[in-house]
């Protein structure tokens, strides 16, 4: 099995190690700079930090040392010196070790090649999207084809072996959840609400659009300013004439109130 869950392997679990990453017994000698680090984003922080700035692959790790003994050896589930086991959680395919990995529900997905937390039963592979997704969206969500391939709108760094929540959006665009709140709390109003991308409501505001019409309806536009205003939906992509009013315009089409005076 390319994955292997080893708790009951090998010999008891030596004291807790590892990084604030991830916890485990082993640390990775990097490829690229020969160097010995507890992960690789430990070795990407460090080697971002320095002239010669990169990352590491770890599919192309071929050896760790067992921080028990010490010994250098071929990546593997266990020391091949001492018999300690380096991990509660192994995959083969990601060299990837995490002793928490049982009770975070790690799981490897073929697909993704990628190792993923929260248990397979809970999540879907989307071919169109590329990448694993909740259960609960799979019959909701809107397919942009790899939409997890790409980085995020706000910070541009990559969001597939993002160790940081993404949050799917209404429209199907995918950005990190802090970078969200942060771009929530940097605009006002309906700006606020919007797709940084596509500019599609982030979600359905129904009860929003219901208190507007209420809004709307106590502050009628004085009569000189009364007048109709041609607008474009970035829900529906669809435009109308409507009439003006300072709190906004709703889409006679869709109810919404995410709109743009064209």
């Amino acid at each position: 099995s390319e994955t292997v869950a080893l708790a009951a392997l090998g010999k008891p679990a030596a004291r807790s190690m590892g990084c604030r990453h991830y916890r485990r017994r082993c640390k990775i000698v990097a490829p690229c700079c020969d160097k010995a680090f507890w992960c690789r984003h430990c070795h990407n922080e460090a080697a971002g930090n320095s002239a010669a700035s990169h990352e590491v692959d770890r599919t192309c790790i071929k050896e760790v040392i067992c921080q028990v003994c010490l010994e250098q050896q071929p990546a593997g589930p266990s020391c091949g010196s001492c018999g300690q086991v380096f991990s509660s959680y192994y995959c083969r395919q990601c060299n990837f070790w995490d002793d928490e990995g049982i009770r975070k529900q790690v799981f490897h997905c073929g697909k993704c090649g990628i190792c993923r937390v929260g248990g397979r039963e809970n999540f879907f592979h989307c071919d169109n999207c590329g990448s694993c997704y909740p259960q609960e969206i799979r019959a909701s969500h809107t397919c942009v084809e790899n939409a997890m391939r790409r980085n995020c709108p706000v910070c541009l760094q990559d969001l597939f072996q993002s160790t940081t929540q993404v949050t799917i959006l209404q429209c199907g665009h995918t950005i990190h959840q802090d970078c969200l709140r942060d771009l929530q709390m940097s605009f006002a109003g309906l700006q606020s609400l919007r797709c940084p991308i596509c500019s599609v409501s982030l979600y359905i505001y129904d009860e929003l659009w219901t208190e507007m019409d209420r809004q709307i309806a106590e502050t009628p536009m004085p009569d000189e300013f009364r007048q109709l205003t041609s607008i474009m939906c970035n829900d529906c992509q669809q435009p109308s004439a409507v009439e003006y009013h300072v709190l906004g315009q709703k889409c006679p089409l869709c109810r919404s109130y995410n709109t743009r005076r064209v």
